[in-house]
Parts: C-alpha cells; sequence; structure tokens
C-alpha cells in the first residue's frame, strides 16, 4: 500500500503542481476561457489558488522523501482534498458537471492519500 499511497502522491503532485503553476504564471483572461469558474474571481485569488497547489504539490512529496516531518504529506493531501471539496460546491453551484467530476476524483485521491498518511501507513 505505501507503494501505491507514492504513486498517488506524484500523480496528484504533478497534477495540482501544473495546475497551480498556470494560475500563478498565466493571465487569468486568458485561463478563463478553459476554465470559466476564474471569471467569479480576482486575479489575486487565483493567484492565490495557484500558489496553495503549488504548495500542496511540494507537500506532498518533500516531507516524505525527505524524512523531515513526514507527517506534513497528509496536512498537504488534507489541505488539497479540503481545496478540492470546496471546487466540488463551486461547480455544483455553477452547473458544471465536467468540473464536478474532476474535482471529485482529485478530493477522493487526496483523501486516500490524507488517511492513508495520517493512519495505517503513516512514516
Amino acid at each position: 500500500m505505501n507503494i501505491a499511497l507514492w504513486i498517488l502522491q506524484a500523480v496528484l503532485a504533478i497534477m495540482f503542481g501544473l495546475s497551480g503553476l498556470g494560475k500563478l504564471f498565466q493571465p487569468r483572461t486568458r485561463l478563463a476561457a478553459q476554465y470559466p469558474w476564474m471569471t467569479d474571481f480576482s486575479d489575486n485569488t487565483v493567484k492565490f489558488i495557484g500558489l496553495m497547489e503549488v504548495l500542496g504539490a511540494v507537500g506532498l512529496i518533500l516531507p516524505g522523501a525527505t524524512g523531515i516531518v513526514p507527517v506534513l504529506t497528509a496536512v498537504a493531501a488534507a489541505g488539497l482534498a479540503l481545496m478540492m471539496l470546496l471546487g466540488v460546491l463551486l461547480h455544483i453551484r455553477r452547473k458544471e458537471t465536467r468540473g464536478v467530476v474532476v474535482a471529485g476524483i482529485l478530493l477522493i485521491l487526496a483523501a486516500v492519500v490524507a488517511w492513508g498518511r495520517f493512519g495505517p501507513y503513516a512514516w
């Protein structure tokens, strides 16, 4: 199970890292064509979301890989799961079925990592 958690952590880190970097370094107006929900938020809010995604991605890998405060991996996964729960609620409110599905899958994967790293497969 530890290997499966590492694979999930790597996949989530790549997905959240790339998504977060896009939000940090591309203009919101350009991203809004792909992510219509961004029209509801300011530039600073979108950049904050991107920063949290990048920090979460780093938190999924770095603490466990270095052995320095490895519980932070579980904390990062829980934080990303919370972000995705908020994303699911946003997409439900906006009636964006595809967004609900994507955010829901990421929510479940992040919750599995948090459960595994807080619980039976803690460092």
